[in-house]
């Protein structure tokens, strides 16, 4: 590449930085919050270890009153975080194809009682009741990364019910405590009440809710496809007159159920197992919530992925893709192990785990940051570090946010 070639590279280059960061943050209407948006996610991508105001000060380098502002611009600056996410998904969209929606639990761990929505709950991965706050996060899954684009918190009743608490915490009077596939839907619906963003099939896991059949109910309401993880349990309808009660995990005991593929699964040492795939033969329906008086319109096939091992049980998925191949549907159920890697690079280098705060809205602000981070170094890595551009220290740090 030639001196000329090269320098228009990186014109390139700086014009993408500043594209993101204006794109991006543009619902910011205040040039000093930009700012103050600009060092923070530079130091989230920078600074090692806690991603804190003044590590993250630090990483740039920044004047020592700046981490007050930094810490002011995520707790007390009122700016809106809903619209620079809608941003992020739009962003995020128009430069990777997108392949799926995805949405994944997320459990930060907590010491004491103060901060917004902890409380004690069962880990699923460490099957223990920890003390945490836990938030459902929404991902838009791609050929090459997982992105996040929103999250939500899940409050109990302890929160909800307690007024000192929520003032304190600054809790909106819209928040309620909600299950699992509450939050599930209320991302389908606003996702399928934006037309800009891409209609590509969901890919869940529903095993965790006590719902799942209410949940993909209102995925069939929306007219949404989705791929989605359910206990042997789950009740279905096969056949269509009459139709027969049972569950996923009886069906494909019975002989209607066929050995359909071979698809290759990554073992814990790399190297390439077979996993058996199972899938039912024809379809079968839901029934509709509340009880089992005909099943709703929407046909759904029935895949069972059996560990190559033999050490666990098998899976269940339900996908209302039944014209795409299995090969096809077993690709979207890979994307859940995107999602798991995309959740442990938040946590390791982008301190989705590292809110000191105690505030609803310093929470969403904190977690706002990180995934637009997460967005930039995955999409532009090769671009280098964002130009340095020093934060504003004004005269009264106490408003350096606001």
């Amino acid at each position: 590449m030639s001196p000329s070639e090269t320098c228009a590279a990186a014109e390139d280059e700086v014009a993408c930085r500043q594209a993101f960061l204006e794109d991006v943050f543009g619902p910011l209407h205040r040039a000093e919050q930009r700012r103050w948006a600009r060092a923070y996610l530079l130091g989230l991508i920078q600074a090692s270890g806690r991603k804190t105001p003044r590590r993250i000060a630090r990483s740039n380098p920044l004047p020592p009153a700046a981490a007050h502002g930094l810490h002011q611009f995520i707790n007390a600056s009122p700016w809106d975080w809903e619209p620079v996410r809608r941003r992020l998904a739009l962003w995020v969209a128009g430069r990777t194809p997108p392949h799926a929606w995805t949405v994944t639990e997320l459990v930060i761990p907590k010491r004491g009682e103060h901060s917004v929505g902890v409380h004690r709950c069962l880990d699923a991965q460490s099957g223990r009741t920890v003390n945490c706050q836990r938030a459902v996060g929404l991902f838009l899954v791609t050929q090459a990364h997982c992105y996040p684009v929103d999250w939500r918190l899940v409050l109990d009743e302890s929160w909800i019910q307690d007024p000192e608490r929520r003032l304190r915490a600054r809790i909106p009077d819209a928040e309620t405590a909600r299950p699992l596939g509450a939050h599930v839907l209320d991302y389908a619906a606003d996702i399928a009440a934006r037309p800009r963003l891409p209609p590509v099939p969901w890919v869940l896991d529903l095993t965790p809710c006590t719902s799942a059949g209410r949940v993909l109910a209102g995925f069939a309401g929306l007219r949404l496809d989705v791929v989605c993880e359910v206990e042997p349990g789950q009740v279905v309808l096969a056949g269509r007159r009459p139709q027969a009660v049972t569950t996923v995990g009886r069906l494909m005991e019975t002989r209607y159920a066929r050995d359909a593929h071979l698809t290759a699964a990554q073992a814990p040492a790399c190297r390439a197992r077979t996993a058996p795939i199972r899938a039912y033969a024809g379809t079968v329906a839901l029934p509709r919530p509340g009880g089992f008086r005909g099943g709703g319109a929407n046909r759904y096939r029935i895949l069972e992925v059996r560990d190559p091992t033999g050490r666990h049980p098998a899976r269940y998925w339900v996908s209302s893709l039944t014209d795409r191949s299995v090969d096809e549907t077993v690709a979207l159920v890979r994307s859940r192990v995107a999602v798991r890697s995309a959740v442990a690079t938040l946590r390791e280098q982008f301190g989705v785990l590292d809110f000191a705060g105690r505030s609803f809205p310093g929470w969403h602000h904190h977690m706002t940051m990180a995934s637009a981070a997460y967005a930039y170094q995955h999409l532009h890595a090769a671009a280098g570090p964002l130009t340095q551009v020093p934060a504003p220290v004004p005269a009264h740090p106490a408003r350096a946010a606001s």
